[in-house]
């Protein structure tokens, strides 16, 4: 986006969040606090929207905020799956790569489900092929590497195509 096509009203979103979490942060509802957080909450967008280049949108912000809850369910799971295999017999464990071919395009859902895979214990994503098709993870422990693919790309992967629409 060039400086000539900046928009002098930001969106409503950037400008609530802005504006709420600038109150909340400082505890004060004076009606000088309440003008700073007006000033901040349009300015910042507006000073780093030159910054910003185009990205994926949210497509399907509800199916976003369904996923947000599936990745903090499956953190909680597999801690207690990844403590009861470290705390346990380690010798079961079979730790391997593996390589998944990517559906998605775009940067940001490729980024988001690589980390997504590294915010989820006993996995983490270590790099995206140059042409961006394939994501390789190192798992603590792979019992079928096809299914784990599988499971990767359902639960995962579906969902950040559905969000982005891509």
């Amino acid at each position: 986006m060039t400086p000539t096509n900046r928009s002098w009203i930001p969106s409503t979103f950037n400008f609530v969040l802005l504006f709420v979490v600038w109150l909340l942060l400082t505890n004060s509802f004076t009606i000088g606090n309440i003008l700073l957080a007006t000033f901040l909450a349009w300015g910042i967008p507006f000073l780093i929207s030159g910054l910003q280049s185009e990205t994926s949108r949210v497509k399907k912000p509800l199916k976003a905020a369904q996923y947000l809850f599936i990745l903090l369910w499956d953190i909680i799971i597999s801690n207690v799956v990844v403590a009861r295999q470290v705390l346990g017999n380690t010798h079961h464990l079979q730790p391997g790569f593996l390589a998944i071919p990517l559906d998605l395009t775009d940067p940001l859902p490729i980024t988001l489900l690589a980390s997504t895979i590294s915010l989820t214990p006993g996995t983490v994503s270590t790099e995206v092929s140059v042409d961006l098709k394939t994501l390789y993870v190192h798992a603590l422990n792979v019992d079928d590497e096809q299914i784990l693919i599988a499971s990767i790309k359902q639960r995962y992967e579906s969902r950040l195509k559905e969000i982005f629409g891509c």
